[in-house]
């Protein structure tokens, strides 16, 4: 079985943000649930708004690749985007447009592996991804594929995961020195146990060189409220240079 195969079938039985302790009680996809999934989203990474900067797309044609819940592509939409978005599973591509629909929106969803993506060349002013890329078998082919698709001067923005973070380094904690592994490297505790299998983490350099083809690139990181977990008085003073999160922003 190849790892996209493992990676959909992680995601496919619960689309990121669903999970019961996150929607409590509420029925599945109603406008409770969506509420619930939505208000944690945000609560937990405020800084997906400063990122993302939603507003500055209006009347622009836009691709999300992972929609998951569908958060931020109603974002884009309420913001007059023109929206398109694909996942990996069919249980976000339904969750998606249905959040959509409670609000009386609408996009182009498409269930599609962004390892190829089914637009032309030349086809968006952005591309947007939070927290997806990294969980794909070829990061490399989904970036190839976001330079394809956008226009000269359109722009990527997004979210991957950080290696020397403070989430890393506590995952290996638990998972390789308390487990008798001192040895595990964080490459390998991130993979194996971090979200669904094959889950990568970088550095800076490495996200630079992932987007080399890019002629502008910003990357940088941010530190999250999963960084600050357990830290008790310390959790106010975790510094960006230790956070969980890298924002992009690559301009072709």
């Amino acid at each position: 079985m190849g790892l996209n195969t493992a990676v959909r079938r992680y995601w496919e039985a619960e689309p990121c943000g669903t999970s019961v302790w996150i929607v409590g009680a509420a029925p599945a996809r109603s406008p409770a649930w969506f509420a619930q999934v939505e208000q944690h989203r945000y609560s937990v990474e405020p800084h997906i708004f400063s990122v993302a900067q939603f507003t500055r797309f209006r009347a622009k044609d836009i691709l999300e690749i992972g929609v998951g819940a569908g958060c931020d592509h109603l974002q884009f939409a309420r913001a007059g985007a023109r929206c398109h978005g694909v996942d990996l599973t069919d249980a976000a591509i339904e969750t998606t447009r249905q959040h959509l629909a409670l609000h009386r929106l609408t996009s182009d969803l498409r269930r599609a592996d962004a390892e190829h993506l089914p637009f032309e060349n030349e086809h968006f002013d952005a591309v947007y991804s939070w927290g997806v890329i990294h969980h794909s078998e070829r990061p490399e082919a989904i970036v190839r594929e976001i330079h394809r698709v956008l226009r000269p001067g359109g722009q990527f923005v997004g979210m991957m995961y950080s290696r020397r973070s403070l989430v890393a380094y506590k995952l290996w904690v638990r998972r390789a020195l308390l487990a008798g592994k001192p040895f595990r490297s964080l490459k390998d505790v991130i993979w194996n146990h971090m979200e669904s299998v094959g889950t990568k983490a970088y550095t800076a350099e490495e996200l630079e060189n992932l987007f080399g083809d890019f002629s502008e690139r910003r990357i940088a990181p941010i530190a999250t409220v999963y960084d600050r977990k357990w830290l008790g008085p310390f959790a106010k003073v975790v510094p960006d240079v230790l956070g969980w999160n890298f924002s992009i922003r690559a301009v072709k």
